[in-house]
């Protein structure tokens, strides 16, 4: 009997919470189901209907069925959807200047991640209003490593390999340009099987998406000083956040950063379960000498002096280069005392 009654309740409160409903948010994503990316979205949205008594909620549509995140937020223009969990490539088609978090062997460490994330978080809000959007929080993909079908026992190695760059991503054709490769464009939904036919033989991305996407079955090696350390966030449409009364907008930003930050600290541990795994299924690490970490150091430096006046100022990257060593320095100092 107490099972029924507790069944009856359940039910009530659902009913409720339907009628008392006036806005739905529909909410798009490239992630997969059953990742812990799809998981911890529908924690927020469970979270923000409860926090709202049922007034506000997320319609959610994940692993591409909306198409990629560009078609994504073309359906946000035209109303179609509300709201979208994104990394660069669409974050930089809203505010170019966020994607200075992804260019390449700018940040090393969590610790220096989360200083970026904090320190600049006014100025890529701003950003974010001014390309029409309201940051919700924050979902670090985390550090991103090439792997590859073919030994690289130095940098100039690089050279021979048929890379994959995710279509219209500046940032990353940078990257590659100043390391002497050629990459071929394709989108997301065409890189396995382009993989499996041998167009591409290298690709880049966290561990945790190459086992999520299945990428990491077409590779040998893995290169373990990492090319960036990719950034993503939830946005929503700013038009369909000032409909929302304030009460509501303040209910979805306060749980939004909350889970976001949560989904950031899984989404480390889940990369470093996934570098774990790779070394079971016999991946071969490939290991940077101190002269290579150099060499790829300053391409990094040449990288983001190339992106300047198309995705943020030279003002901007000297802020963060700035701010970026002075955090380093001081780290030091505290580590030799």
């Amino acid at each position: 009997m107490k099972s029924i009654a507790s069944t009856v309740a359940l039910m009530c409160i659902l009913a409720s919470w339907a009628f008392a409903q006036q806005f739905i948010i529909k909410f798009a994503t490239v992630a997969p189901e059953g990742s812990t990316w799809m998981n911890t979205m529908r924690e927020y949205d469970a979270a923000v209907r409860k926090e709202s008594g049922g007034r506000v909620g997320f319609k959610i549509y994940g692993g591409s069925v909306q198409g990629d995140e560009r078609a994504v937020l073309k359906k946000i223009r035209i109303g179609q959807l509300q709201a979208g969990g994104f990394t660069g490539v669409a974050m930089g088609e809203v505010a170019p200047m966020v994607r200075i978090l992804d260019t390449p062997f700018l940040v090393r460490t969590t610790a220096e991640a989360d200083f970026i994330y904090k320190t600049f978080n006014q100025d890529f809000e701003k950003a974010f209003l001014e390309g029409g959007y309201v940051l919700l929080g924050w979902a670090e993909v985390g550090f991103v490593h090439v792997f590859t079908n073919s030994m690289i026992a130095k940098p100039d190695d690089l050279k021979s390999l048929k890379m994959w760059v995710w279509e219209g991503d500046p940032v990353a054709e940078t990257a590659f340009k100043v390391l002497g490769l050629h990459p071929t464009p394709l989108s997301l939904e065409n890189v396995l099987t382009s993989l499996q036919t041998g167009l591409v033989n290298a690709f880049y991305t966290s561990p945790y998406a190459a086992i999520a996407l299945q990428w990491y079955t077409k590779a040998k090696y893995i290169v373990d000083v990492p090319l960036t350390c990719a950034a993503g966030a939830v946005l929503i449409s700013k038009a369909q956040y000032d409909v929302l009364p304030k009460d509501l907008q303040e209910i979805l930003v306060a749980s939004g950063r909350k889970y976001m930050a949560k989904l950031t600290e899984l989404s480390r541990r889940d990369n470093a379960k996934a570098m774990e795994e790779f070394k079971k299924r016999g991946l071969t690490f490939i290991k940077a000498s101190a002269k290579d970490i150099e060499y790829y150091t300053d391409a990094g430096v040449r990288a983001r002096r190339e992106l300047v006046g198309k995705n943020y100022s030279q003002e901007f990257l000297t802020r963060v280069e700035t701010a970026l060593a002075e955090f380093r320095n001081g780290n030091a100092a505290k580590g030799s005392k």
